[in-house]
C-alpha cells in the first residue's frame, strides 16, 4: 500500500483541524434557572381494580399531570389547577404529599432546574369526564401496572409506587 504524496497528508491533516476548529458547539450555558412545578398521582377504583390517570406529552412520553406554579399559588393549589386545566377534572380530593422529584434540562443557553412536589389525588367522580389539552398527544386511566411500565421518569414511578401503598394501608 502507497502513501498519499506529502503535499496530499498535509492537506487531510489541514482538513482535519478546520473541521475541529469550525464544528458546530452548543452555546454554553450562560444562566441557571429554577422552576418549581407541582402535579398529582391521580387515581381511581375502576373495573380493573386501581387505575393511575397518565397524559402524553407532545414527545410521546407518559407521565402524570403537572405544571408550574405560579406566583402566589401553593404547591398544593397549583396541583389541583394543573389537575382540572390538562385533565378536566375539578372533583378531587387532595390527600397529602407524596414527594420531590428533581429533573434538569437545557434550554439554549440555560441550564433548567426542576423541582417538582408530587401529591396523591383521588378523584370524587367516575373518572369518566377526562378531556386533553390540544398539547398533549393522549390522556388515559391505565391499571396500576399498566401505568407503572409506561410512565416515562423513574423518580415518578417511585412515587406511584409509594402511593399505591399508601392506597392499600389507608384504604383509600
Amino acid at each position: 500500500m502507497t502513501k498519499p504524496p506529502k503535499k496530499q497528508q498535509s492537506k487531510n491533516r489541514f482538513d482535519h483541524i478546520r473541521r475541529y476548529l469550525t464544528r458546530s458547539r452548543s452555546a454554553s450555558i450562560q444562566e441557571i434557572v429554577r422552576e418549581p412545578t407541582s402535579g398529582g398521582v391521580i387515581f381511581r377504583h375502576g373495573v380493573n381494580g386501581l387505575e393511575i390517570l397518565l397524559i402524553q406529552d407532545a414527545k410521546d412520553r407518559w407521565t402524570i399531570p403537572k405544571g408550574h406554579i405560579e406566583e402566589g399559588e401553593t404547591a398544593v393549589q397549583t396541583a389541583r389547577r394543573e389537575i382540572g386545566e390538562e385533565a378536566g377534572l375539578h372533583d378531587v380530593d387532595m390527600l397529602g404529599w407524596l414527594g420531590k422529584i428533581y429533573f434538569r434540562y437545557r434550554r439554549i443557553d440555560k441550564l433548567v432546574l426542576m423541582t417538582t412536589q408530587i401529591y396523591l389525588v383521588r378523584v370524587r367522580t367516575s373518572g369518566d369526564e377526562i378531556q386533553k389539552e390540544d398539547w398533549m398527544k393522549g390522556i388515559k386511566w391505565f391499571p396500576f401496572n399498566e401505568a407503572l411500565d409506561l410512565i416515562e421518569y423513574e423518580d415518578i414511578a417511585k412515587l406511584m409506587l409509594k402511593a399505591k401503598t399508601r392506597i392499600r394501608e389507608e384504604k383509600l
